[in-house]
């Protein structure tokens, strides 16, 4: 099956709820930054446990998306993709965290797709919480924007258990191309900063605040 069927399949059962129930509850990860006058600003963003997966808790696998799908997804969820900064917070903070597993033959099929699902789950032995180091990241990044060629896809992560990523942020993909470490993490929209609400767009707009959730020079893509 092409990915153009099947990412409105996959679309379709997630926004039908058949998905784990470990994936409805968002799990806390802490942010902090410093001001230009050393005043710290402490936040909190909200972020699904694993990838995006389809099933129930006792049958269920993880399906890489394009971006495009991903962010359908994320629009109807209230959330958005991570920013590389936040792929390395999610990482730090990770309570299972899981040595990469590369494969080289059939990237894109489905079967691989599969395969690569079960061998995380035989490396996870049934651990909970907070997961990293299974999958690139797809994320928004202003790479996307600067290309020189269109229809990007930018993924960063995949780290190593020395914490360092085997994928840096990288923008070469066209967008519809999907293999098996691609993973789709969300981030609810609202983070908390000092205790209030602010929306993912308006603080990406800060030019102080923005510094809480991306490390990039320019900051202005916030979708896909």
């Amino acid at each position: 099956m092409k990915w153009n069927e099947r990412e409105p399949i996959l679309i379709d059962a997630v926004l039908s709820g058949n998905i784990p129930s470990f994936l409805k509850k968002l799990v806390p990860v802490k942010l902090s930054m410093k001001d230009s006058l050393g005043k710290k600003i402490d936040a909190v963003c909200f972020v699904t446990s694993d990838y995006l997966s389809i099933g129930n808790n006792e049958d269920w696998a993880r399906v890489p998306l394009t971006p495009m799908a991903a962010q359908v997804i994320a629009d109807s969820l209230q959330c958005f993709l991570p920013t590389r900064k936040l792929v390395d917070e999610i990482y730090q903070q990770a309570v299972v965290k899981l040595e990469p597993v590369p494969l080289y033959a059939f990237r894109d099929s489905a079967i691989i797709f599969w395969h690569h699902h079960l061998i995380v789950e035989g490396q996870r032995k049934n651990r909970k919480g907070l997961i990293a180091g299974i999958k690139k990241d797809v994320v928004i990044s202003d790479k996307v924007h600067r290309d020189a060629k269109p229809n990007r896809v930018a993924i960063y992560g995949w780290h190593k258990s020395d914490g360092r990523p085997i994928q840096p942020l990288y923008s070469g993909h066209v967008n519809w191309y999907v293999d098996y470490s691609h993973g789709i993490r969300l981030v609810y929209r609202k983070i908390l900063v000092e205790g209030k609400w602010k929306d993912y767009t308006d603080i990406m707009a800060d030019p102080v605040l923005r510094r809480l959730i991306c490390d990039e020079e320019f900051c202005d893509c916030m979708r896909y």
